[in-house]
């Protein structure tokens, strides 16, 4: 049976995301730094240093922007209830393979692959745009999905939602 909280699940997403934002705010920082540093000044044309800090700094300081804005999205997301058990967005998934092993995935917005540790599970979270979250999308209790991943195909038994 799933007794997860997803208002507390919901909170642990927020907070992963903004130590994973603080994170890439002090490597970003960093690497700015490597970029505009004295010692970093080019000798020649081939001395390309500073332009790479410099691209890792822009880099970083775009995903930080998208970390703050799926940090805002989590903030405002609203968790429907499973009534009906029809998978939608917001539902927490409980999946069996064939060998018994079981999958717990979360289905939200932004941030699809992020992994976070609740109550001793890892929870996935997946979007509805990801080949997993558009064969669970609508699927109900008892119904199977078959995922592709490369070349190999899982069949999965939905077990529980909430």
């Amino acid at each position: 049976m799933l007794n997860i909280d997803k208002q507390e699940l919901l909170q642990k997403i927020i907070s992963q995301l903004t130590d994973d934002l603080h994170v890439l705010l002090t490597a970003a920082k960093t690497a700015h730094a490597a970029a505009t540093h004295e010692e970093n000044i080019p000798d020649n044309k081939y001395d390309t240093l500073a332009l790479e800090a410099s691209y890792v700094a822009q880099g970083q300081a775009n995903r930080a922007r998208e970390i703050r804005k799926s940090i805002e999205i989590y903030k405002q997301l609203k968790l429907y209830e499973a009534n009906d058990e029809t998978i939608r967005l917001t539902s927490l998934v409980a999946l069996e393979d064939p060998l018994g092993a079981r999958k717990l995935v979360f289905i939200g917005p932004i941030e699809g692959g992020l992994k976070i540790e609740h109550q001793g599970q890892e929870i996935v979270l997946i979007t509805p745009g990801s080949p997993m979250g558009r064969e669970l999308i609508g699927k109900c209790v008892g119904d199977s999905v078959e995922i592709e991943a490369g070349i190999c195909r899982t069949e999965y038994d939905i077990v529980e939602v909430c």
